[in-house]
Protein backbone atom coordinates (compact mmCIF):
# COMPACT_ATOMS: atom_id res chain seq x y z
CA UNK A 1 0.00 0.00 0.00
CA UNK A 2 2.93 2.32 0.87
CA UNK A 3 4.75 1.85 -2.21
CA UNK A 4 1.20 2.34 -4.07
CA UNK A 5 1.22 5.39 -2.47
CA UNK A 6 4.93 6.46 -2.97
CA UNK A 7 4.10 5.75 -7.28
CA UNK A 8 1.06 7.93 -7.27
CA UNK A 9 3.06 11.04 -5.90
CA UNK A 10 5.85 9.92 -8.03
CA UNK A 11 3.66 10.26 -10.93
CA UNK A 12 1.95 13.10 -9.74
CA UNK A 13 5.55 15.10 -9.59
CA UNK A 14 6.46 13.36 -12.83
CA UNK A 15 3.46 15.48 -14.42
CA UNK A 16 4.15 18.75 -12.03
CA UNK A 17 7.47 18.59 -13.65
CA UNK A 18 6.62 17.93 -17.40
CA UNK A 19 3.39 20.66 -17.16
CA UNK A 20 5.59 23.08 -15.37
CA UNK A 21 8.02 22.67 -18.32
CA UNK A 22 5.31 23.44 -21.19
CA UNK A 23 4.70 26.61 -18.99
CA UNK A 24 8.32 27.86 -19.41
CA UNK A 25 8.49 26.51 -23.20
CA UNK A 26 5.61 28.75 -23.75
CA UNK A 27 7.10 31.99 -22.32
CA UNK A 28 10.23 31.20 -23.95
CA UNK A 29 8.72 31.05 -27.40
CA UNK A 30 6.57 34.29 -26.93
CA UNK A 31 10.01 36.06 -25.75
CA UNK A 32 11.58 34.12 -28.55
CA UNK A 33 8.71 35.81 -31.26
CA UNK A 34 8.84 39.23 -29.32
CA UNK A 35 12.03 40.05 -29.15
CA UNK A 36 12.87 41.07 -32.22
CA UNK A 37 10.65 44.13 -31.51
CA UNK A 38 11.33 44.89 -27.73
CA UNK A 39 12.36 48.62 -29.00
CA UNK A 40 9.20 49.15 -30.82
CA UNK A 41 7.19 47.56 -27.70
CA UNK A 42 9.05 49.53 -25.51
CA UNK A 43 8.18 52.95 -27.28
CA UNK A 44 4.26 51.81 -27.21
CA UNK A 45 4.60 51.46 -23.33
CA UNK A 46 6.40 54.68 -23.08
CA UNK A 47 3.91 56.54 -25.66
CA UNK A 48 1.63 57.70 -22.70
CA UNK A 49 3.83 59.83 -21.02
CA UNK A 50 6.02 60.78 -24.26
CA UNK A 51 3.30 62.76 -25.24
CA UNK A 52 2.78 64.24 -22.28
CA UNK A 53 6.57 65.31 -22.43
CA UNK A 54 7.37 69.11 -23.70
CA UNK A 55 8.95 69.33 -26.84
CA UNK A 56 12.37 70.19 -25.05
CA UNK A 57 12.14 66.78 -23.11
CA UNK A 58 12.66 63.03 -23.00
CA UNK A 59 13.75 59.91 -21.17
CA UNK A 60 16.78 58.75 -20.57
CA UNK A 61 19.44 56.11 -20.02
CA UNK A 62 21.40 56.45 -16.94
CA UNK A 63 22.76 53.13 -17.00
CA UNK A 64 25.12 51.75 -19.63
CA UNK A 65 22.91 48.38 -19.92
CA UNK A 66 19.88 49.76 -19.75
CA UNK A 67 19.26 50.70 -23.31
CA UNK A 68 19.19 46.79 -23.84
CA UNK A 69 18.04 45.28 -20.77
CA UNK A 70 15.25 47.46 -20.65
CA UNK A 71 13.23 46.42 -23.74
CA UNK A 72 14.25 42.79 -22.79
CA UNK A 73 12.66 43.05 -19.68
CA UNK A 74 9.39 44.35 -21.03
CA UNK A 75 10.12 41.74 -23.69
CA UNK A 76 9.60 38.83 -21.28
CA UNK A 77 7.20 40.58 -18.82
CA UNK A 78 4.57 40.31 -22.41
CA UNK A 79 5.47 36.80 -23.13
CA UNK A 80 4.99 35.81 -19.65
CA UNK A 81 1.51 37.83 -19.67
CA UNK A 82 0.50 36.35 -23.43
CA UNK A 83 1.53 32.91 -21.95
CA UNK A 84 -1.38 33.26 -19.01
CA UNK A 85 -3.41 31.22 -20.94
CA UNK A 86 -1.19 28.31 -21.40
CA UNK A 87 -0.07 28.13 -17.90
CA UNK A 88 -3.50 27.84 -16.63
CA UNK A 89 -4.79 25.43 -19.06
CA UNK A 90 -1.63 23.49 -17.77
CA UNK A 91 -2.67 24.17 -14.35
CA UNK A 92 -6.31 23.11 -15.01
CA UNK A 93 -5.12 20.00 -16.49
CA UNK A 94 -3.12 19.24 -13.63
CA UNK A 95 -5.98 19.75 -10.79
CA UNK A 96 -9.32 18.74 -13.28
CA UNK A 97 -9.09 15.06 -12.04
CA UNK A 98 -9.23 15.62 -8.79
CA UNK A 99 -11.76 18.10 -8.26
CA UNK A 100 -15.35 16.84 -8.48
CA UNK A 101 -17.91 17.21 -10.76
CA UNK A 102 -19.82 20.46 -9.81
CA UNK A 103 -16.03 22.48 -8.83
CA UNK A 104 -15.08 21.52 -12.16
CA UNK A 105 -18.20 23.58 -13.31
CA UNK A 106 -17.08 26.44 -11.90
CA UNK A 107 -12.83 26.09 -11.61
CA UNK A 108 -12.50 26.41 -15.62
CA UNK A 109 -14.88 29.23 -16.07
CA UNK A 110 -13.39 31.75 -12.68
CA UNK A 111 -9.71 30.57 -14.36
CA UNK A 112 -11.26 32.07 -17.76
CA UNK A 113 -12.90 35.14 -16.35
CA UNK A 114 -9.68 35.65 -13.98
CA UNK A 115 -7.69 35.90 -17.14
CA UNK A 116 -9.55 38.20 -18.94
CA UNK A 117 -10.37 40.31 -15.66
CA UNK A 118 -6.30 40.87 -15.09
CA UNK A 119 -6.16 41.41 -18.88
CA UNK A 120 -8.79 44.33 -18.57
CA UNK A 121 -6.87 46.05 -15.51
CA UNK A 122 -3.61 46.46 -17.79
CA UNK A 123 -5.90 47.63 -20.69
CA UNK A 124 -7.77 50.34 -18.17
CA UNK A 125 -4.41 51.15 -16.63
CA UNK A 126 -3.01 51.88 -20.12
CA UNK A 127 -5.50 53.79 -22.03
CA UNK A 128 -7.43 55.38 -19.21
CA UNK A 129 -5.47 56.11 -15.92
CA UNK A 130 -1.82 56.82 -17.54
CA UNK A 131 -2.67 59.68 -19.62
CA UNK A 132 -4.61 60.92 -16.31
CA UNK A 133 -2.09 60.23 -14.23
CA UNK A 134 1.29 61.48 -16.34
CA UNK A 135 -0.59 64.33 -17.37
CA UNK A 136 -0.80 65.00 -14.03
CA UNK A 137 2.79 64.48 -13.02
CA UNK A 138 4.42 66.29 -15.69
CA UNK A 139 2.15 69.52 -15.30
CA UNK A 140 3.26 69.07 -11.35
CA UNK A 141 6.93 69.91 -12.27
CA UNK A 142 8.42 73.00 -10.79
CA UNK A 143 9.20 75.79 -13.25
CA UNK A 144 12.68 74.93 -14.10
CA UNK A 145 12.61 71.51 -13.67
CA UNK A 146 13.65 69.45 -16.75
CA UNK A 147 11.10 66.24 -17.12
CA UNK A 148 13.55 63.45 -18.31
CA UNK A 149 12.63 59.91 -16.93
CA UNK A 150 15.00 56.84 -16.54
CA UNK A 151 14.05 54.32 -18.98
CA UNK A 152 14.89 51.40 -16.26
CA UNK A 153 12.58 53.29 -13.74
CA UNK A 154 9.29 54.07 -15.88
CA UNK A 155 9.34 50.51 -16.92
CA UNK A 156 9.36 49.67 -13.15
CA UNK A 157 6.86 52.34 -12.71
CA UNK A 158 4.42 50.62 -15.16
CA UNK A 159 4.82 47.07 -14.32
CA UNK A 160 3.97 48.29 -11.20
CA UNK A 161 0.49 49.77 -12.03
CA UNK A 162 0.30 46.64 -14.53
CA UNK A 163 0.22 44.22 -11.69
CA UNK A 164 -1.97 46.94 -8.76
CA UNK A 165 -4.79 47.09 -11.26
CA UNK A 166 -4.99 43.05 -13.08
CA UNK A 167 -5.16 42.50 -9.12
CA UNK A 168 -7.45 44.51 -8.45
CA UNK A 169 -9.45 44.18 -11.36
CA UNK A 170 -9.60 40.31 -9.34
CA UNK A 171 -11.95 41.91 -6.70
CA UNK A 172 -15.50 39.93 -8.17
CA UNK A 173 -13.77 36.73 -8.51
CA UNK A 174 -12.61 36.86 -4.68
CA UNK A 175 -16.32 37.74 -4.15
CA UNK A 176 -17.63 35.04 -5.83
CA UNK A 177 -15.51 32.48 -4.63
CA UNK A 178 -15.56 33.85 -1.08
CA UNK A 179 -19.65 33.25 -1.45
CA UNK A 180 -19.39 29.78 -3.49
CA UNK A 181 -17.17 28.46 -0.78
CA UNK A 182 -19.84 29.50 1.93
CA UNK A 183 -16.78 31.57 3.70
CA UNK A 184 -19.51 34.71 3.42
CA UNK A 185 -22.88 35.50 1.63
CA UNK A 186 -24.67 37.93 -0.20
CA UNK A 187 -26.15 39.95 2.79
CA UNK A 188 -23.06 39.38 4.61
CA UNK A 189 -20.84 41.21 2.24
CA UNK A 190 -23.25 43.99 1.75
CA UNK A 191 -23.46 44.77 5.70
CA UNK A 192 -19.47 45.35 5.30
CA UNK A 193 -19.56 47.34 2.27
CA UNK A 194 -18.99 50.41 4.37
CA UNK A 195 -15.66 48.95 5.26
CA UNK A 196 -15.00 47.50 1.76
CA UNK A 197 -15.36 51.23 0.71
CA UNK A 198 -12.83 52.24 3.05
CA UNK A 199 -10.68 49.23 2.38
CA UNK A 200 -10.76 49.77 -1.55
CA UNK A 201 -8.84 53.33 -0.74
CA UNK A 202 -6.48 51.79 1.20
CA UNK A 203 -5.52 49.09 -1.19
CA UNK A 204 -5.29 52.53 -3.75
CA UNK A 205 -2.87 54.54 -1.79
CA UNK A 206 -0.57 51.32 -0.75
CA UNK A 207 -0.41 50.05 -4.36
CA UNK A 208 -0.44 53.26 -6.08
CA UNK A 209 2.06 56.18 -6.67
CA UNK A 210 1.56 59.15 -4.37
CA UNK A 211 -0.96 60.76 -6.16
CA UNK A 212 -4.80 61.01 -5.56
CA UNK A 213 -5.51 60.61 -9.57
CA UNK A 214 -4.40 57.15 -9.67
CA UNK A 215 -5.60 55.88 -6.32
CA UNK A 216 -9.11 57.19 -7.04
CA UNK A 217 -8.79 55.72 -10.15
CA UNK A 218 -7.81 52.15 -8.83
CA UNK A 219 -10.20 52.17 -5.68
CA UNK A 220 -13.87 53.53 -7.65
CA UNK A 221 -13.16 50.19 -9.91
CA UNK A 222 -12.34 47.69 -7.02
CA UNK A 223 -15.58 49.25 -5.62
CA UNK A 224 -17.61 48.90 -8.71
CA UNK A 225 -16.32 45.35 -9.24
CA UNK A 226 -16.93 44.23 -5.72
CA UNK A 227 -20.68 45.41 -6.60
CA UNK A 228 -20.50 43.51 -10.10
CA UNK A 229 -19.35 39.98 -7.98
CA UNK A 230 -22.16 40.49 -5.21
CA UNK A 231 -24.70 40.84 -8.54
CA UNK A 232 -23.34 37.61 -10.41
CA UNK A 233 -23.73 35.81 -7.45
CA UNK A 234 -27.06 35.48 -7.31
CA UNK A 235 -26.45 32.71 -11.06
CA UNK A 236 -23.50 30.90 -9.14
CA UNK A 237 -24.13 27.46 -8.76
CA UNK A 238 -24.98 26.18 -5.18
CA UNK A 239 -21.75 24.18 -3.27
CA UNK A 240 -22.97 21.15 -2.78
CA UNK A 241 -21.58 18.19 -0.01
CA UNK A 242 -18.75 16.48 -1.79
CA UNK A 243 -19.89 13.07 -0.76
CA UNK A 244 -23.02 13.68 -2.88
CA UNK A 245 -20.72 14.29 -5.91
CA UNK A 246 -18.71 11.68 -7.96
CA UNK A 247 -15.27 12.70 -8.54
Amino acid sequence: METDNQQTLISHLVELRDRLLRGVIAVLIFAACLLPFSNDLYHFLAEPLLSQLPASSSMIATEVASPFLTPFKLTLSLAILLAIPVLLYQLWAFIAPGLYDNERKIVFPLLFASTALFLLGIVFAYYVVFPLVFGFLTQAAPEGVAIMTDISSYLDFVLKLFFAFGLAFEVPIATLLLIWSGASTVASLKEKRPYIIVGAFVIGMLLTPPDIISQTLLAVPIWFLFELGLFCARWLPKKRDETSSTP
